[in-house]
Parts: C-alpha cells; sequence; structure tokens
C-alpha cells in the first residue's frame, strides 16, 4: 500500500514538471507568433517611407529652384531618401514620413520674425524665409484658429514625406511647436500660375508656355494617379495651387484635401474649390481620379481662355461648343492677351482635350496618362513643325547663295570655295 501511495505521488510530480514545462514552450511560442506580425508591420513601415519609382523611372529627383550654400550637408534619413539640409536643427525625424522637423527659433530668425510675407491663403499666412547657408523656402503657417487646418498639415506632412516627383512642389519640412504648425517648400520665385494669368501687372503668359505648364501639371498628376503606391486623388487642382519656378516650370502644391484612393470615396462634406468641382462629385459626394481630370479639364480652359472658373468659364465654354464641329472653331474663347498670337490648329487640339475632361460622364473622360501623351504629341508637332522650317530656310538661303555665285573655275577655286561663299553671304546680308 505504502509503496503505491509513493508511486502515485512520483507520476504526479513527473506529470506536474511535464504540464509546467509544456506551459513554458506554449509561452515562448505564443510570443514568438505574435511578434512576428510586428516585424512585418515595422518592414513595411519602412518600406512606406521608401521614394517611390514611377514607371520603373527614378522619380525622386529634387529640383529646387532655390541657391543651396556649400555648407549645406546631404543628410541621409533612415528611410533611405536623401534630401538637402542647411542650418537648422536636424534632430527630430517623423519615422512615418522622412521629412524633417525643424525649430521655431530657427524659423522665426529666417523669416526676420515673421516680416517676409509673401502669401495669404485659407490656411494661412506664407513667408518668404531666407537660411543661413542661402537656401531659399517658403514657410505656411497654419492659422491657429484653423481646426481643419490641423489636419491638413498632418496629411500634407504624411503624404510629402513619400511622394517626390520634379512636377510636384517639395516639402522641406515642418515645424510644430509653442502652439504653431508650419510647413516649409522650395520657394518657387516666380509664384502661382492664377497670378500670370489675371495680374494685369505680369507679362501675359505666351501660348508655347501655356501649353508647356499645361504639360508639367499633367505629368504631376498622372505620377499621383499612377506612379504612386497607393495612388494619391489631390482634389484641389485650380490655377492658384500651380506654383511656378525660376524657369517657368511648373508644379503642382496644396495637398492638404489629398487623399489616397484605398482610403474611403464617400465624403459628407464638399471639399476643394467651386468651379473647379467634378459635378459627379457634388452630385454623389464620391471623388475618384476623374474628378482630378475634371478639375484639370477647367484648367486648361483656364489657359485657353484667361478666364476665372469663378465667373462661369463652364458656362462660356457650353455656348462656344455649341458652334463648334467638336475639333474646330475654339479660337472664339482664346484669351484677348494673346493677341492671336498662336498656332490655330494647337489651339483647337488642346481645347478638345479639355473638354474630353470635362465631359458630365466621369467613364468618358480621358485617363491623366492619355492626357500626358496628347500634350506630349502636340509639343513634339511643334518641336517637328519648327525644325522643318529651319531646314527649309536654310536650304533655301544656300540654294540662293549658289545661284548668285558665278562660276569661275581656277587651279585655286577649290580650296577658295569656302573663303568665296561666305564672302558672298556677307554682301546678300548687306
Amino acid at each position: 500500500m505504502e509503496k503505491e501511495s509513493h508511486g502515485l505521488i512520483i507520476g504526479i510530480s513527473i506529470g506536474v514538471v511535464i504540464g509546467v514545462l509544456l506551459a513554458i514552450l506554449a509561452f515562448f511560442c505564443f510570443r514568438y507568433h505574435r511578434r512576428r506580425p510586428q516585424i512585418g508591420n515595422s518592414s513595411s513601415r519602412r518600406a512606406a517611407t521608401i521614394p517611390i519609382r514611377a514607371n520603373g523611372a527614378d522619380t525622386c529627383t529634387v529640383l529646387s529652384d532655390s541657391s543651396i550654400g556649400t555648407e549645406s550637408p546631404k543628410s541621409t534619413i533612415q528611410n533611405g531618401m536623401s534630401v538637402w539640409l542647411g542650418g537648422l536643427r536636424k534632430a527630430n525625424v517623423v519615422s512615418a514620413s522622412g521629412i524633417l522637423e525643424y525649430s521655431y527659433k530657427d524659423l522665426q530668425r529666417a523669416t526676420y520674425n515673421f516680416t517676409t510675407l509673401i502669401g495669404q491663403g485659407a490656411y494661412g499666412p506664407v513667408y518668404k524665409a531666407q537660411m543661413s547657408t542661402g537656401e531659399t523656402v517658403a514657410v505656411k503657417v497654419l492659422a491657429t484658429d484653423s481646426k481643419q487646418g490641423e489636419k491638413e498639415f498632418q496629411t500634407e506632412v504624411m503624404l510629402l514625406g513619400r511622394l517626390h516627383h520634379r512636377n510636384l512642389v517639395n516639402l522641406v519640412g515642418y515645424c510644430a511647436e509653442k502652439g504653431q504648425h508650419m510647413l516649409i517648400y522650395v520657394y518657387m520665385s516666380r509664384g502661382s500660375l492664377a497670378c500670370h494669368l489675371y495680374d494685369e501687372k505680369l507679362e501675359p503668359l505666351c501660348w508655347d508656355l501655356r501649353v508647356q505648364i499645361a504639360l508639367d501639371v499633367a505629368r504631376g498628376l498622372e505620377y499621383l494617379h499612377d506612379g504612386a503606391v497607393p495612388p494619391v486623388v489631390h482634389r484641389d487642382i485650380k490655377s492658384s495651387n500651380i506654383l511656378l519656378d525660376q524657369s517657368m516650370r511648373a508644379r503642382v502644391a496644396d495637398f492638404g484635401l489629398s487623399r489616397e484612393e484605398m482610403v474611403s470615396k464617400h465624403v459628407s462634406n464638399i471639399r476643394g474649390t467651386f468651379g473647379y468641382l467634378d459635378p459627379e462629385y457634388i452630385s454623389t459626394r464620391s471623388f475618384t481620379k476623374k474628378s482630378d481630370v475634371y478639375s484639370f479639364g477647367v484648367l486648361l480652359f483656364e489657359l485657353i481662355a484667361g478666364r476665372n472658373p469663378l465667373q462661369g468659364l463652364i458656362e462660356y465654354v457650353e455656348l462656344a461648343a455649341m458652334t463648334t464641329d467638336g475639333r474646330g472653331g475654339w479660337e472664339e474663347i482664346a484669351d484677348s492677351r494673346l493677341d492671336a498670337k498662336y498656332d490655330l490648329q494647337e489651339l483647337n487640339d488642346v481645347a478638345a482635350l479639355a473638354y474630353k475632361c470635362v465631359n458630365r460622364a466621369p467613364k468618358k473622360r480621358p485617363s491623366m496618362r492619355d492626357i500626358v501623351q496628347v500634350l506630349s504629341r502636340i509639343l513634339k508637332s511643334r518641336h517637328d513643325r519648327k525644325r522643318h522650317k529651319r531646314s527649309s530656310s536654310a536650304t533655301a538661303e544656300e540654294f540662293t547663295i549658289n545661284v548668285e555665285q558665278p562660276d569661275h573655275r581656277s587651279p585655286n577655286s577649290g580650296h577658295r570655295r569656302g573663303e568665296s561663299i561666305d564672302s558672298t553671304a556677307d554682301s546678300c546680308e548687306v
């Protein structure tokens, strides 16, 4: 009996030990499996901050309009994105966006205590800032009483931290200190497209430049729609959000209302600028890439007509469309400031494209990729015509010279031919 009870105790003890070991093993297995998704999420977060490439091409080139001093070092952030910095605090980096946080004192010094005002919008004032290294930037300050602005501030920092393209305005950094929210951009010295279209003090934009600006904007939107992962819908394309650099090349700005396409497309309140808003979006509260296409179509007509969309531009276009054959006859809405200095076929082709963009049915509107291809073809045809014209002029001039030159043959005529032609040409010019 005593032996049986002793054996029972030993058996129970062994069972308890085995149970404890199994429990410990289960605990470590549980922790291991729990850590794996965390590691995966961490990797995906790091991957999300890597600069995006569109269609296999590197679109992360930073084309700054400002001059950068030799002191400005090139600092590589932990997400692999390289940006040029200078003179400001580099300590706090938002790991989720890769955008640097600057100190309030540095920006206060760079804007001369916020006295260099260059613009004012619904978001708040914009100041020109001169860094100690010589770099020029624009500082947009969120109005302290703007609740919606704070949300837009976060949207811009998160989106522009991963969106980089030569036709998007580059976000240099941000400041969130002392109750202030500021966004720091590359300075665009030529201001907005709206200023050049409507400011009587500025020289009117020539037609060739208007088409180039349209192509620049289209390329920026194509990148957002087809190059970014996930795709991004801008939602506020308008002439005041198109900024021009020293070379008059255009970049899309103001991403406060932008949304990734994977986010719910349905919104309760209408956001954007009336005159540019897609009618489908107004009626259904649903925005898509084709909503941006509609706004871009309005912008094209704005470039053609030089008329503000808030002053009945589309109604003006619809009236003109009644007298056109779909592709021709658009010259009647051309901006008077152009003084009829444009290629008629080009104007009609751009207007026909714009009219497709503002089609009431979103499915009938072209994609931004198609738009880029059409505008690129228009510019290529223009360059081909100019090249052909120059070639024809050169041929005609050479023919004239050869006809007028007397044919004196002599032993020395071979090496004197070039001299003879040059002197004849000089006399023709005189």
